[in-house]
């Protein structure tokens, strides 16, 4: 099997670190499960472009990429890295409706 075909078989968070080899914290993954993967999923989307052909080297840049998107998680939380657009976003817009606008 490739690198890819044993990718597409992981699923979780953990599945990914323990795959790749990288040590991790349990409370940490269970709290930023989504946002680890999402910033190892852009920074993959930033090297693409700069992948070798081999397997063995893919893998330790992927492992690299994996540990790094973890530990963005341990030195700071989600709400500070906004990997999410809902964290982008602005503060709330107040938005005027009069009752003449309201169609029944």
């Amino acid at each position: 099997m490739s690198l890819n075909d044993d990718i597409e078989e992981l699923e979780s968070a953990e599945d990914f670190l323990q795959y790749f080899g990288v040590s991790y914290e349990q409370s940490i993954v269970h709290v930023n499960r989504l946002h680890i993967l999402q910033r190892f999923h852009d920074y993959l989307a930033q090297a693409v472009e700069k992948l070798p052909e081999h397997d063995d080297t893919v893998f330790a840049i992927y492992k690299q990429l994996l540990a790094r998107a973890y530990h963005d998680f341990v030195i700071s939380d989600a709400q500070t890295e906004k990997v999410f657009k809902v964290f982008k976003m602005g503060e709330p817009q107040s938005v005027f409706v009069s009752l003449t606008d309201i169609k029944t």
